[in-house]
């Protein structure tokens, strides 16, 4: 049974039934964890309450002296909240979010006999990022080696699996990469090449060569995590949206664009009037600058906001 004070438990029984993040501080007012909840009040109070398997929750919870909590209207603002304060004070038990530093970029390479791509840690001509998995990005362009070289004929990408990597003269180096380019900047050329991993997938398996197909599944696994990365975004930065969230008593309009939340404000009720004067209030504002200009740190916000927007019902985003 976990042992709490009595100021404690008098401060869990205040805490609120809303969406917002909570702190977690130690004896020494050092924040050591920051989460968000659409329900503060059970998602708080769940710590003190479960028993809880993972040593690291163990750890944390005996090590709670004070909690503080900020109340949000939306479970949206919670959650960019959430990453804000995870990247201003980098608390010890939160895992994600505030080592965006580490995130890494892949940059086409000019002619060389060592690789035709490479993972490096700050952009740079033709590259392309930020991602987050660095040792994941170093696996998967190692594994790329081995399929080279890429060419095409017509609408049809050709390759084969080489057991060892197959050197190329500059000429053939060029031409991949070519197609390499187009990978990263053509949503047509990634869907091809996605279509023919899993084609390539599936006759390797057909005639048995279990290792050859797993090869190509997980090139596959790779570059559909490369294509939501790059393209997965495009209309949350190049269109602009409107977020209608409802609140206990109104609604709350977010205007979004080019990725970031413009502005927002909250009413009783809304008419058309209303939402015509925001929306032209938004067309006229400047991009908020609350949000980082850092594109590392940008991925977890617009992340955040992308995931978001997915789970609203379709009567709640408006594209314009």
């Amino acid at each position: 049974m976990i042992t709490i004070s009595e100021r404690l438990k008098e401060k869990l029984k205040q805490i609120p039934s809303l969406p917002g993040i909570y702190k977690m501080l130690d004896s020494h007012k050092t924040i050591i964890y920051i989460g968000k909840s659409k329900c503060l009040k059970k998602r708080v109070n769940s710590y003190f309450t479960k028993n809880h398997s993972w040593e690291k929750i163990k750890k944390m919870v005996g090590s709670i002296d004070d909690i503080e909590i900020v109340v949000t209207d939306t479970h949206l603002e919670a959650r960019l909240l959430e990453c804000e304060l995870i990247k201003t004070h980098k608390p010890m038990f939160n895992a994600q979010m505030k080592h965006d530093g580490s995130y890494v970029y892949l940059k086409l390479e000019e002619y060389n006999a060592h690789r035709a791509i490479s993972v490096i840690h700050q952009r740079d001509f033709d590259s392309f990022g930020p991602f987050r998995r660095k040792f994941a990005l170093d696996v998967l362009m190692k594994q790329l080696h081995n399929i080279y070289p890429l060419s095409q004929s017509y609408q049809t990408l050709m390759f084969d699996y080489h057991i060892f990597p197959v050197d190329m003269d500059k000429e053939t180096f060029m031409n991949n990469r070519t197609i390499l380019m187009k990978l990263f900047t053509e949503d047509s050329m990634m869907d091809l090449f996605l279509h023919q991993l899993e084609e390539n997938m599936k006759e390797a398996a057909s005639i048995y060569k279990y290792e050859t197909a797993s090869y190509y599944r997980d090139l596959l696994q790779g570059f559909t995590y490369l294509k939501k990365s790059i393209n997965g975004y495009h209309e949350l930065f190049t269109v602009p949206i409107l977020l209608k969230l409802p609140l206990l008593d109104g609604i709350k309009l977010f205007y979004v664009s080019q990725g970031q939340i413009v502005r927002k404000e909250i009413f009783p009720s809304l008419n058309d009037k209303e939402l015509r004067s925001f929306l032209r209030k938004c067309k006229s504002a400047k991009l908020s600058t609350t949000l980082p200009y850092d594109e590392k740190a940008g991925i977890d916000y617009r992340d955040i906001l992308y995931s978001e927007i997915l789970s609203l019902p379709e009567d709640s985003v408006l594209y314009l």
